[in-house]
């Protein structure tokens, strides 16, 4: 049998893990007798719907690091080419 109080308990975890008793999106209290959508193992949110969100928000936000990073490369192979044609022999 749970004591009353252990409910009512500051939540201990760890620094920067989100606490469950709010939805990490939208911020709703979460009750504790109503259904908890859980994302990347430790993330709540309220429904469906927001979870759903925060998923799509993620999707969007890999696709551009990965552009940003697709651009990076990029810019650093033409850098490296242009270095590499400066160091021409001119030996005769």
């Amino acid at each position: 049998v749970a004591c009353a109080f252990f409910f009512d308990a500051e939540p201990v975890g760890e620094p920067g893990m989100p606490a469950l008793d709010a939805c990490a999106l939208c911020a709703k209290p979460l009750a504790r007798d109503s259904d908890v959508f859980m994302y990347r193992g430790d993330t709540p949110f309220c429904s469906e719907e927001c979870r759903h969100e925060q998923m799509h928000l993620d999707a969007v936000c890999a696709r551009q690091a990965a552009r940003r990073l697709q651009r990076f490369t990029a810019e650093a192979e033409c850098h490296r080419g242009q270095r590499q044609s400066r160091k021409v022999s001119i030996a005769s």
